[in-house]
Protein backbone atom coordinates (compact mmCIF):
# COMPACT_ATOMS: atom_id res chain seq x y z
CA UNK A 1 0.00 0.00 0.00
CA UNK A 2 1.24 3.50 -0.76
CA UNK A 3 1.27 5.96 2.24
CA UNK A 4 2.71 9.45 2.35
CA UNK A 5 6.07 10.14 3.66
CA UNK A 6 6.00 14.00 3.33
CA UNK A 7 3.10 16.33 2.49
CA UNK A 8 3.27 20.24 2.49
CA UNK A 9 0.57 21.78 2.73
CA UNK A 10 -0.53 25.34 1.42
CA UNK A 11 2.96 26.10 1.86
CA UNK A 12 3.39 30.30 2.36
CA UNK A 13 7.53 31.41 2.48
CA UNK A 14 7.84 35.02 2.91
CA UNK A 15 11.61 37.29 3.06
CA UNK A 16 10.65 40.26 4.78
CA UNK A 17 12.92 43.65 4.95
CA UNK A 18 12.33 47.47 6.21
CA UNK A 19 11.21 47.68 2.39
CA UNK A 20 8.83 45.05 1.02
CA UNK A 21 7.41 41.58 1.51
CA UNK A 22 8.76 39.00 -1.08
CA UNK A 23 6.36 35.88 -1.26
CA UNK A 24 9.17 33.14 -2.41
CA UNK A 25 6.88 30.10 -1.94
CA UNK A 26 3.06 31.10 -2.55
CA UNK A 27 1.05 28.59 -1.66
CA UNK A 28 3.14 25.71 -2.70
CA UNK A 29 1.36 22.25 -1.77
CA UNK A 30 2.82 18.45 -2.87
CA UNK A 31 3.71 15.25 -1.38
CA UNK A 32 6.00 12.38 -1.61
CA UNK A 33 5.08 8.97 -1.18
CA UNK A 34 7.51 6.07 0.15
CA UNK A 35 10.09 4.94 -1.76
CA UNK A 36 9.24 7.73 -4.44
CA UNK A 37 11.66 10.15 -6.49
CA UNK A 38 9.38 13.25 -6.60
CA UNK A 39 11.42 16.45 -9.32
CA UNK A 40 10.76 19.94 -8.72
CA UNK A 41 11.50 21.24 -11.67
CA UNK A 42 12.06 25.59 -13.07
CA UNK A 43 14.49 27.98 -13.98
CA UNK A 44 16.41 29.58 -11.60
CA UNK A 45 14.75 32.47 -9.10
CA UNK A 46 10.90 30.28 -9.08
CA UNK A 47 11.11 28.58 -5.24
CA UNK A 48 12.80 25.53 -5.84
CA UNK A 49 15.44 25.78 -2.91
CA UNK A 50 13.41 28.02 -0.96
CA UNK A 51 10.90 25.15 -0.68
CA UNK A 52 13.68 22.87 0.56
CA UNK A 53 14.95 24.90 3.14
CA UNK A 54 11.63 25.06 4.61
CA UNK A 55 11.22 21.94 4.82
CA UNK A 56 14.52 21.49 6.56
CA UNK A 57 13.97 24.58 8.56
CA UNK A 58 17.03 25.74 7.76
CA UNK A 59 15.77 29.95 7.28
CA UNK A 60 16.37 30.80 10.83
CA UNK A 61 19.27 33.14 9.64
CA UNK A 62 17.73 34.63 7.11
CA UNK A 63 14.73 37.32 6.25
CA UNK A 64 13.06 34.02 5.49
CA UNK A 65 9.96 32.87 7.26
CA UNK A 66 7.18 30.37 6.99
CA UNK A 67 3.88 32.13 7.33
CA UNK A 68 1.72 29.71 6.50
CA UNK A 69 0.78 26.21 5.63
CA UNK A 70 1.64 22.73 7.01
CA UNK A 71 4.53 20.56 6.55
CA UNK A 72 3.33 16.94 7.42
CA UNK A 73 6.83 14.08 7.13
CA UNK A 74 5.68 10.96 9.23
CA UNK A 75 2.10 12.23 10.77
CA UNK A 76 3.88 14.82 12.31
CA UNK A 77 3.83 18.79 11.38
CA UNK A 78 7.61 19.52 11.56
CA UNK A 79 6.62 23.25 11.64
CA UNK A 80 5.59 22.44 15.48
CA UNK A 81 8.39 20.68 16.62
CA UNK A 82 11.49 22.83 18.71
CA UNK A 83 14.85 23.60 17.40
CA UNK A 84 16.17 20.29 19.29
CA UNK A 85 13.46 18.18 17.62
CA UNK A 86 13.80 19.40 14.53
CA UNK A 87 17.78 18.76 14.59
CA UNK A 88 16.98 14.82 15.42
CA UNK A 89 15.31 14.66 12.44
CA UNK A 90 17.64 16.51 10.11
CA UNK A 91 20.38 14.61 8.75
CA UNK A 92 19.35 11.11 10.32
CA UNK A 93 15.11 10.71 8.26
CA UNK A 94 16.05 14.12 6.51
CA UNK A 95 18.62 14.63 4.43
CA UNK A 96 19.72 17.28 1.90
CA UNK A 97 22.47 17.61 -0.15
CA UNK A 98 22.83 21.32 -0.91
CA UNK A 99 23.55 23.59 -3.83
CA UNK A 100 26.49 25.16 -2.71
CA UNK A 101 28.85 23.02 -1.04
CA UNK A 102 31.87 25.52 -0.31
CA UNK A 103 29.34 27.41 1.55
CA UNK A 104 27.79 24.77 3.37
CA UNK A 105 31.23 22.72 4.36
CA UNK A 106 33.08 24.10 7.13
CA UNK A 107 35.81 25.34 6.25
CA UNK A 108 37.97 24.96 9.43
CA UNK A 109 37.17 21.08 10.05
CA UNK A 110 38.96 18.52 8.06
CA UNK A 111 36.54 16.59 5.87
CA UNK A 112 36.29 13.42 7.60
CA UNK A 113 35.74 15.19 11.21
CA UNK A 114 32.35 16.76 9.28
CA UNK A 115 31.18 13.68 7.79
CA UNK A 116 31.96 11.63 11.04
CA UNK A 117 29.89 14.43 13.05
CA UNK A 118 27.01 13.41 11.32
CA UNK A 119 26.94 9.13 11.59
CA UNK A 120 27.98 9.10 15.56
CA UNK A 121 25.53 11.75 16.35
CA UNK A 122 22.44 9.50 14.23
CA UNK A 123 23.96 6.34 14.31
CA UNK A 124 25.42 5.68 17.82
CA UNK A 125 28.73 4.10 16.24
CA UNK A 126 32.02 5.22 18.24
CA UNK A 127 34.75 6.53 16.53
CA UNK A 128 36.91 4.18 14.80
CA UNK A 129 33.30 2.64 13.47
CA UNK A 130 32.36 6.40 12.30
CA UNK A 131 35.35 6.80 10.40
CA UNK A 132 35.27 3.41 8.43
CA UNK A 133 32.05 4.42 7.57
CA UNK A 134 32.63 7.58 6.51
CA UNK A 135 35.46 6.07 4.15
CA UNK A 136 33.48 4.02 2.37
CA UNK A 137 31.02 7.05 1.38
CA UNK A 138 33.82 8.81 0.17
CA UNK A 139 34.44 5.44 -2.28
CA UNK A 140 31.57 5.01 -3.20
CA UNK A 141 30.80 8.75 -4.49
CA UNK A 142 33.95 8.11 -6.36
CA UNK A 143 36.22 9.68 -4.33
CA UNK A 144 40.11 9.00 -5.26
CA UNK A 145 42.47 8.55 -2.56
CA UNK A 146 39.48 8.61 0.08
CA UNK A 147 41.86 8.24 2.81
CA UNK A 148 43.70 11.00 2.42
CA UNK A 149 41.11 13.49 1.77
CA UNK A 150 39.39 12.38 5.60
CA UNK A 151 41.88 14.22 6.59
CA UNK A 152 41.85 17.56 3.73
CA UNK A 153 40.37 20.95 4.23
CA UNK A 154 37.47 21.97 2.37
CA UNK A 155 39.59 24.67 0.42
CA UNK A 156 41.97 21.72 -0.88
CA UNK A 157 39.14 19.89 -3.18
CA UNK A 158 37.89 21.40 -6.23
CA UNK A 159 34.35 21.99 -6.55
CA UNK A 160 32.91 18.84 -8.37
CA UNK A 161 34.98 16.64 -5.00
CA UNK A 162 33.34 18.86 -2.77
CA UNK A 163 29.70 18.14 -4.05
CA UNK A 164 30.77 14.14 -3.87
CA UNK A 165 31.45 15.04 0.13
CA UNK A 166 28.70 16.58 0.51
CA UNK A 167 26.77 13.52 -1.51
CA UNK A 168 28.69 11.23 0.68
CA UNK A 169 27.93 13.33 3.74
CA UNK A 170 24.00 13.19 2.87
CA UNK A 171 23.53 9.58 2.09
CA UNK A 172 25.52 8.12 5.43
CA UNK A 173 22.77 7.75 7.74
CA UNK A 174 20.47 6.35 5.35
CA UNK A 175 17.45 8.70 5.75
CA UNK A 176 13.56 8.41 5.14
CA UNK A 177 14.19 11.37 2.57
CA UNK A 178 16.79 12.52 0.42
CA UNK A 179 15.83 16.05 -0.34
CA UNK A 180 18.64 16.34 -3.31
CA UNK A 181 19.06 20.88 -4.61
CA UNK A 182 20.92 20.48 -7.51
CA UNK A 183 23.32 17.72 -6.92
CA UNK A 184 24.79 16.79 -10.21
CA UNK A 185 25.14 20.78 -11.10
CA UNK A 186 29.19 20.94 -10.90
CA UNK A 187 29.95 17.81 -12.30
CA UNK A 188 30.96 15.49 -15.25
CA UNK A 189 28.97 13.19 -16.56
CA UNK A 190 30.95 10.30 -15.91
CA UNK A 191 30.22 11.27 -12.64
CA UNK A 192 27.02 12.65 -12.54
CA UNK A 193 25.77 9.11 -13.94
CA UNK A 194 27.83 7.72 -11.07
CA UNK A 195 26.30 9.93 -8.36
CA UNK A 196 22.33 9.55 -10.04
CA UNK A 197 22.74 5.45 -9.78
CA UNK A 198 23.95 5.63 -6.02
CA UNK A 199 20.53 7.56 -5.70
CA UNK A 200 18.85 4.78 -7.02
CA UNK A 201 20.67 2.23 -4.85
CA UNK A 202 19.67 3.90 -1.95
CA UNK A 203 15.99 4.26 -2.94
CA UNK A 204 15.85 0.72 -4.35
CA UNK A 205 18.12 -0.95 -1.04
CA UNK A 206 16.40 0.97 1.33
CA UNK A 207 13.13 2.55 0.03
CA UNK A 208 14.41 6.10 0.43
CA UNK A 209 12.18 8.70 -1.24
CA UNK A 210 14.03 11.63 -2.97
CA UNK A 211 13.22 15.21 -3.76
CA UNK A 212 15.28 15.99 -6.79
CA UNK A 213 15.06 19.91 -7.55
CA UNK A 214 16.94 20.40 -10.92
CA UNK A 215 16.86 22.50 -14.11
CA UNK A 216 17.69 19.17 -15.98
CA UNK A 217 14.83 17.76 -17.63
CA UNK A 218 17.34 14.91 -18.53
CA UNK A 219 18.25 14.31 -14.83
CA UNK A 220 14.17 14.27 -14.29
CA UNK A 221 13.35 11.80 -17.25
CA UNK A 222 15.67 9.20 -15.82
CA UNK A 223 15.36 9.65 -12.18
CA UNK A 224 11.81 10.89 -11.36
CA UNK A 225 8.13 8.71 -11.37
CA UNK A 226 6.14 12.25 -11.05
CA UNK A 227 7.33 15.71 -11.63
CA UNK A 228 5.90 19.25 -10.50
CA UNK A 229 6.88 22.25 -12.38
CA UNK A 230 7.55 25.75 -10.75
CA UNK A 231 7.03 28.90 -12.14
CA UNK A 232 7.47 31.96 -9.69
CA UNK A 233 7.50 30.82 -6.40
CA UNK A 234 3.99 28.80 -7.66
CA UNK A 235 3.34 25.20 -8.82
CA UNK A 236 2.49 25.65 -12.53
CA UNK A 237 1.84 21.70 -13.52
CA UNK A 238 2.06 18.58 -12.13
CA UNK A 239 2.16 14.89 -13.48
CA UNK A 240 3.77 11.72 -13.89
CA UNK A 241 7.14 11.89 -15.18
CA UNK A 242 6.15 10.00 -18.62
CA UNK A 243 2.14 12.35 -18.42
CA UNK A 244 4.13 15.50 -18.62
CA UNK A 245 6.86 14.75 -21.42
CA UNK A 246 4.49 13.22 -23.54
CA UNK A 247 1.59 15.82 -23.50
CA UNK A 248 2.73 18.91 -21.37
CA UNK A 249 -0.01 21.35 -20.50
CA UNK A 250 1.43 24.66 -19.45
CA UNK A 251 3.16 26.78 -22.19
CA UNK A 252 5.88 27.42 -20.00
CA UNK A 253 6.48 23.10 -19.73
CA UNK A 254 6.27 23.30 -23.42
CA UNK A 255 8.86 26.26 -23.79
CA UNK A 256 11.12 24.09 -21.07
CA UNK A 257 10.72 20.94 -23.52
CA UNK A 258 11.36 22.23 -26.75
CA UNK A 259 14.38 23.95 -25.74
CA UNK A 260 16.17 20.53 -25.00
CA UNK A 261 18.77 19.94 -27.93
CA UNK A 262 17.39 16.82 -29.43
CA UNK A 263 20.23 14.67 -31.32
CA UNK A 264 20.22 14.13 -35.14
CA UNK A 265 18.26 17.64 -35.43
CA UNK A 266 20.05 20.34 -36.68
CA UNK A 267 19.54 24.11 -36.18
CA UNK A 268 21.77 27.08 -35.79
CA UNK A 269 19.31 28.68 -32.94
CA UNK A 270 17.81 26.38 -29.95
CA UNK A 271 14.76 27.48 -29.11
CA UNK A 272 14.08 29.90 -25.96
CA UNK A 273 11.26 30.95 -23.70
CA UNK A 274 11.94 34.94 -24.21
CA UNK A 275 12.21 37.33 -20.96
CA UNK A 276 12.95 36.69 -17.93
CA UNK A 277 11.26 35.64 -14.21
CA UNK A 278 9.42 38.27 -12.82
CA UNK A 279 10.85 39.30 -9.57
CA UNK A 280 9.57 38.27 -6.38
CA UNK A 281 8.43 41.89 -5.60
CA UNK A 282 7.44 42.87 -9.08
CA UNK A 283 4.58 39.76 -9.75
CA UNK A 284 2.42 40.94 -13.24
CA UNK A 285 -1.56 41.16 -12.39
CA UNK A 286 -3.23 37.49 -13.74
CA UNK A 287 -1.29 35.14 -14.59
CA UNK A 288 2.77 35.38 -13.53
CA UNK A 289 3.95 33.46 -16.75
CA UNK A 290 1.75 35.44 -19.03
CA UNK A 291 4.54 38.38 -20.02
CA UNK A 292 6.14 35.49 -21.41
CA UNK A 293 3.88 33.33 -23.11
CA UNK A 294 2.73 33.22 -26.40
CA UNK A 295 -0.45 32.13 -26.54
CA UNK A 296 -1.77 34.58 -23.50
CA UNK A 297 -5.78 36.45 -23.53
CA UNK A 298 -7.33 38.58 -22.18
CA UNK A 299 -8.06 37.13 -19.57
CA UNK A 300 -4.24 35.37 -18.56
CA UNK A 301 -3.71 39.87 -17.98
CA UNK A 302 -6.32 40.17 -15.44
CA UNK A 303 -7.46 36.98 -13.70
CA UNK A 304 -4.95 34.70 -11.81
CA UNK A 305 -5.74 30.75 -12.68
CA UNK A 306 -6.07 28.08 -10.11
CA UNK A 307 -3.74 25.33 -10.08
CA UNK A 308 -6.95 22.35 -11.92
CA UNK A 309 -7.10 18.67 -12.61
CA UNK A 310 -6.83 18.74 -16.41
CA UNK A 311 -7.50 14.49 -16.30
CA UNK A 312 -6.65 12.17 -13.63
CA UNK A 313 -3.45 12.89 -11.73
CA UNK A 314 -2.55 15.66 -14.13
CA UNK A 315 -3.09 19.47 -12.72
CA UNK A 316 -2.10 22.39 -14.74
CA UNK A 317 -2.67 26.43 -13.83
CA UNK A 318 -3.43 27.87 -17.04
CA UNK A 319 -6.63 29.70 -18.78
CA UNK A 320 -5.94 28.11 -21.61
CA UNK A 321 -5.90 24.68 -20.66
CA UNK A 322 -9.67 25.00 -19.22
CA UNK A 323 -10.58 26.77 -22.68
CA UNK A 324 -9.51 23.51 -24.52
CA UNK A 325 -11.43 20.93 -21.65
CA UNK A 326 -14.77 22.91 -21.84
CA UNK A 327 -13.73 22.98 -26.32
Amino acid sequence: MVSKLLEVTDLETHFISDDATVKAVDNVSFYINNAETLGIVGESGCGKSVTSLSIMRLLKNTPGKIVGGEITFLDQNLLNLSEKEMRAVRGNQIAMIFQEPMTSLNPVYKIGRQIEEGIRLHLKLDKAAAKARALEMLELVGIPRAKDILNEYPYQLSGGMRQRVMIAMAMSCVPKLLIADEPTTALDVTIQAQILDLMRDLRKNSDTSILMITHDLGVVAEMCDRVIVMYAGQIVEEASVLELFENPQHPYTKGLINSIPKLGNYTERLDSIPGNVPTPENMPTGCRFAPRCSFVMKQCLSEAPMLKGVQENHSCRCWLSEVEKND
